[in-house]
């Protein structure tokens, strides 16, 4: 089986010396830099050499985001070493239990139907129950470090995934990265350091513009010229490591559910992202009518399953969930093919407007490079 994104974090560990088997076979070393880039797919850097030609040469291998491929889902394995089946971020929107029926809950602002904050009603701590890689270092003394946006630090999605303590470095851009990882891995003693840094602009860009558009192709040349200053600077104490969580595809083909009455027909709730949508019914005797009229209605646009059908096939992780997690997930599960997106733009106006797009199968969606050095 390929190797995924919730390898690194267990091949980190083994490299200090915590636990046992070392999927990605790394070489030991005093610390340990996981930078990751948002956004950063291998099929882009597949077609773009020239624009990056220092992470181009440094690939080691090739791993897969794991499904939904989207930052909520993707980060949280990274951190936990385990697929959504396990940690329970099943998507970037899915559905929670409360009072007066499910609702949506938004895990990369921790927010309640996109607009309402649920930090209180969700704690995180409680939608994710595992604990994390980072904090099995911890507790084997190796120091933590994070290089991300400083209100990313005390979010509910870092509450949730990373949960570890440790010495925030806030970073805006990448100058800010770059001198954070380096001041770090200068500093003097023989205790092992973990430093998990993070940089978003490339998959916003993404986002607005496309993948392979003018401005984001700038943005990549800039993580580029970063990434090779960090492997000219560091010491060989160091070791870096740089993925992503997810890649991207440009869409081509909007299909706005909103306008499609009869894709509501025994519909409670439409969860998950335009390239992939958790369909919540109102009963559970519906689920063939309905599974039928979206096959139908869809028809090319996207692949539709019931949620038993995505777990024979492993969709979410091999290890069958517990019931708090198959409940977030839909009754049905939409995956758009080729280059449709499923927009919802009464609740999602901005997410329906981009022209970037992941969460589905593509390689250049689940496909991301393990870049590393020292």
């Amino acid at each position: 089986m390929p190797h995924t994104l919730a390898d690194i974090l267990p091949a980190v560990a083994a490299s200090f010396g915590i636990g046992g088997y070392d999927p990605l076979d790394l070489t030991p070393n005093r610390d340990v830099v996981v930078l990751l880039i948002d956004g950063l797919g291998a099929e882009l850097l597949a077609r773009h050499p020239d624009i990056a030609p220092t992470m181009t040469a440094n690939v080691a291998t090739t791993l897969t985001a794991g499904f939904p491929s989207t930052t909520a889902t993707s980060l949280t394995s990274l951190a936990v070493g385990a697929p959504c089946a396990t940690h329970g971020i099943v998507g970037s929107s899915f559905a929670m239990p409360a009072s007066d029926g499910p609702r949506l809950l938004y895990p990369l602002r921790w927010r309640l139907d996109s607009t309402i904050d649920a930090i209180e009603e969700y704690p995180p701590e409680t939608v994710q129950r595992n604990s994390s890689r980072l904090q099995d270092l911890a507790v084997h003394g190796v120091e933590i470090h994070y290089v991300v946006p400083a209100y990313q630090r005390a979010s509910g999605l870092t509450r949730a995934a990373f949960r570890a303590p440790g010495t925030l470095h806030p970073a805006a851009d990448l100058d800010e990265v770059r001198a954070a990882i380096l001041e770090v891995s200068a500093r003097a003693g023989t205790r092992s350091r973990f430093t998990y840094a993070y940089f978003p602009d490339l998959d916003s860009t993404g986002h607005r513009h496309g993948p392979d558009s003018a401005q984001a192709l700038e943005v990549l040349r800039d993580i580029d010229t970063c990434v090779a200053d960090l492997l000219t600077d560091l010491p060989t104490t160091c070791t870096l490591l740089v993925t992503g969580d997810h890649g991207m595809i440009h869409a081509d083909e909007v299909i706005d559910l909103d306008t499609r009455s009869r894709l509501h027909q025994d519909v409670r709730l439409i969860g998950g992202e335009a390239r992939v949508r958790h369909i919540y019914l109102e009963r559970a005797a519906a689920l063939p009518d309905v599974a039928a009229q979206w096959s139908a209605e869809l028809s090319t646009h996207a692949r539709v399953v019931s949620r038993a059908e995505a777990l024979d096939e492993h969709w979410f992780g091999r290890t069958a969930p517990d019931p708090a997690v198959l409940d977030r997930i839909g009754d049905l599960v939409a995956v758009a093919e080729g280059r449709s997106v499923l927009v919802c733009p009464g609740r999602e106006p901005v997410e329906s407007t981009m022209i970037g797009h992941h969460g589905a199968w593509t390689a250049d969606e689940q496909l991301v490079p393990l870049i590393g050095g020292r």
